[in-house]
């Protein structure tokens, strides 16, 4: 019998099947090249290759086409009967996780993996920030996610992607010097791995090394195409870089021509919430407002984004303050407090609490975005993302406390994360 690049075994007969199986799989999991093609290939071969279905379900549902997704995976469930038990387990989770039972997903993943713990591409839809675990709205899910790896570490060995996702794991957890060494032990192997390059940058983050990171990141991305899944959110990587580094004037050119609404290809949830994230905190470092920018990723997010979901949830607000468009803002507030009592957001309350904290920021209520964001700081974890990205809310909080003319409990927030060796890029803050 045939197998994929971990020894998994495919129910297929087909070398051609296989090797453009192997390849899609490849492309999805290094983010660095069009799946397409070697899902075309497999299925071209052997248009009952059940797992070939399921790839092609997970590109879709990496684009955000849950329909095609939903289709491409019922075709698999269709072929399921006659392939091996190991398939019949990697089809459901896929099934679960494209009808929205996430939860379910991941508790057969932790089944699957203790007999198949080398089926990467069954367990990659749990890793990383974005993933079941990082999406779920558990406020440890940090040290969840790294204890799912942990066991992992001596079966894939030196694997290029399961030290990037472990990597990463222990990035997210403090353990950014021991992720960094993991992640250069993958782009050795894998130089063009975007997810690779997209986790090394975060280690760099985590580090201060921010002047390494733009370079790195300018040597890296010319040859990445534009088109590719983590284009928006490295060109993203890059801004915050210069942002860091407080060459503010570098920083709209990248925006402009690579995570812009209307010029990138990316997901819509990276295009639209790394954009609001950047230019709220590029205001918090000092930086003058742009109303067309932030017109743009209003209409975006009305127009891709229209109902409050996990992580755009906590970003949703941003727009409509920044544009003083008060009726906008209160339907989605509105709308956010209806899908946490309908029980559609991981995080519960929490990102209606981050929007009421930015817009008490926007009115200049300093004591109110210190009274609402200080309880709820070791619950911000909740609403999914990296450590970098969740840097919008702590430099907001910061930020109060400097305008409210308590820059020593800003200093005294920063001192207490040990686990960092961070500058915070916050006017008024030295």
């Amino acid at each position: 019998m045939l197998e994929d690049y971990y020894g998994n075994s495919l129910t297929t007969n087909s070398n051609a099947a296989r090797d453009g199986y192997i390849e899609a799989v490849d492309a999805l999991l290094t983010a660095s090249d069009d799946p397409q093609q070697g899902l075309d290939q497999a299925l071209e071969a052997d248009p009952e290759f059940a797992l070939a279905h399921v790839a092609q379900g997970r590109h879709f549902m990496l684009l955000g086409d849950m329909r095609g997704a939903r289709k491409s995976i019922e075709r698999a469930v269709e072929l399921a009967s006659n392939t091996s038990a190991r398939e019949q387990r990697h089809i459901e989770i896929f099934q679960l996780l494209s009808s929205g039972r996430s939860p379910d997903a991941l508790a057969l993943t932790r089944k699957h993996i203790v007999d198949h713990p080398l089926d990467a591409f069954a367990l990659a839809p749990s890793t990383s920030v974005f993933g079941l675990i990082g999406f779920g709205g558990d406020a440890n899910r940090e040290p969840v996610q790294l204890d799912l790896l942990k066991p992992l570490v001596d079966v894939y060995g030196d694997d290029w992607w399961f030290l990037t996702i472990y990597g990463f794991a222990l990035i997210e957890t403090g353990q950014w010097l021991e992720g960094r060494e993991l992640l250069e032990r993958a782009l050795e192997q894998k130089p063009r791995s975007a997810h690779s390059a997209h986790v090394y940058v975060h280690s760099l983050y985590e580090a201060g090394e921010d002047r390494l990171a733009a370079d790195f990141l300018e040597a890296w991305l010319p040859d990445y195409p534009e088109t590719m899944l983590l284009s928006c959110h490295a060109w993203w990587h890059l801004c915050v870089a210069r942002l860091m580094l407080g060459e503010y004037e570098a920083v709209w050119p990248v925006y402009d021509s690579h995570c812009a609404p209307g010029v990138s290809d990316g997901p819509a949830i990276n295009v639209f919430t790394d954009g609001a994230s950047l230019l709220w905190r590029a205001e918090l470092a000092g930086v003058a407002r742009s109303p067309e920018r932030w017109q743009a990723l209003q209409e975006y997010r009305e127009a891709s984004l229209p109902h409050p979901m996990v992580f755009v949830d906590a970003h949703g607000g941003l727009p409509p303050l920044a544009l003083g468009d008060d009726a906008a803002f209160n339907d989605w507030l509105e709308a956010l407090q209806k899908a946490d009592e309908a029980g559609r957001l991981p995080a519960g309350a929490v990102p209606g609490e981050l929007n009421r904290a930015f817009a008490a920021y926007e009115a200049d209520d300093w004591g109110k975005v210190v009274s609402i964001l200080e309880p709820i700081r070791d619950q911000v974890v909740r609403i999914g993302g990296s450590r970098a990205q969740r840097d919008l809310v702590q430099n907001t909080l910061l930020s109060a406390y400097v305008k409210q003319g308590r820059p020593e409990a800003a200093r005294e927030l920063i001192s207490l994360q040990t686990d960092r060796a961070r500058t915070v890029p916050v006017a008024g803050l030295v």
